[in-house]
């Protein structure tokens, strides 16, 4: 989950950064994500707005943003996702979790969930379409609260 988070960091997106890494069942890291515009699209040309102030969809990030669960499984070192854990800091979503199936990852461990309410659709069939393939899903219990990197010489 740290590996995760690290890459959320590389977002740009000023509202929420999203991490994603894919693991083996042996542990080794396969691919790391993190939401964004698809790779050639430039961030200064693209809207980070969640909401449009006239109402127009396309200036919202939305139709644009790349999620970090499918970018880690595209960024794979050439392994298979089938049969793997994902790590990602946010519950994925109803198209996240189209891809995650489709790509047989059989485990999903996030950090945090949106709140579930009415408006929800997508987190609400995502949980319906993880749980009718048969993908395990799973909150991450952290065993520390805090990494600290440092970056000196030893």
């Amino acid at each position: 989950m740290a590996i995760a988070f690290l890459s959320a960091e590389r977002s740009k997106d000023p509202n929420r950064q999203v991490g994603a890494c894919l693991v083996s069942e042996n542990g080794i890291i396969l691919g790391i994500g993190y939401n964004g515009f698809p790779r050639g699209c430039s961030d200064d040309k693209l809207p980070w707005a969640k909401k449009s102030r006239s109402g127009d969809p396309l200036e919202t990030k939305y139709p644009y943003v790349c999620h970090a669960e499918v970018n880690a499984i595209l960024n794979t070192n050439h392994a298979s996702a089938a049969g793997q854990r994902l790590y990602v800091t946010m519950f994925p979503c109803n198209e996240c979790a189209k891809i995650i199936i489709q790509s047989g990852v059989s485990e999903v461990i996030y950090f945090v969930e949106k709140k579930l309410n009415d408006s929800n659709v997508a987190y609400i069939a995502s949980h319906k379409l993880l749980s009718l393939a048969g993908v395990k899903v799973r909150k991450h219990q952290p065993q520390m609260d805090k990494i600290l990197l440092k970056f000196e010489e030893p």
